[in-house]
């Protein structure tokens, strides 16, 4: 019932969302080709991924479910988050399947308020090479929210370093 809901929800805001949905499609892709020269492998079992600073806040290039976006890196965000605008892409390439959608839950902003979520498990996510699959992730019901990823994945990685002077994420396993 609840999946049918978020369904629901995501299909009557397809119509609405259209023009917005390509136009962040059209600037994700645009940053994919130099995404992969972003990424370098080094030795002893250690991968570096480049971040992109922007205002003050860091950019990181990642796949889910295969599809290219660039998350903020948010260590004080539990989830991944995105916004219904990249939820409604993912869902029309595919990328996310009613299986996919496990219900609703509150969240707590971080300005304080509470907002509304539906919860999903990203069957993949990628970050220089590195593969998690079944990640949980939330799609907050605002078209503006911004791609957060959260502890939900980065603690998944294991050991993981910043350098902020490189603006480098190090992944030690």
């Amino acid at each position: 019932m609840k999946k049918t809901v978020c369904i629901l929800l995501l299909a009557a805001l397809i119509i609405s969302s259209m023009h917005s949905c390509r136009q962040r499609a059209g600037r994700n892709n645009s940053r994919s080709s130099s995404r992969d020269a972003q990424t370098t492998e080094t030795t002893r079992g250690k991968t570096v991924v480049k971040m992109r600073k922007e205002g003050g806040v860091y950019h990181v290039p990642c796949k889910i479910n295969g599809a290219e976006m660039e998350f903020i890196f948010d260590t004080g965000a539990s989830n991944i988050t995105i916004s219904l605008v990249e939820a409604l892409y993912l869902y029309k390439q595919g990328k996310l399947k009613d299986e996919d959608f496990q219900g609703t839950a509150q969240y707590q902003i971080a300005d304080g308020s509470i907002s509304e979520g539906s919860i999903i498990q990203l069957r993949t996510v990628e970050i220089g090479g590195k593969k998690l699959t079944n990640v949980k992730a939330s799609i907050v019901h605002n078209m503006d929210a911004p791609l957060l990823l959260g502890q939900s994945a980065l603690a998944k990685f294991g050991k993981i370093s910043i350098n902020y002077q490189k603006n480098e994420i190090i992944f030690e396993q």
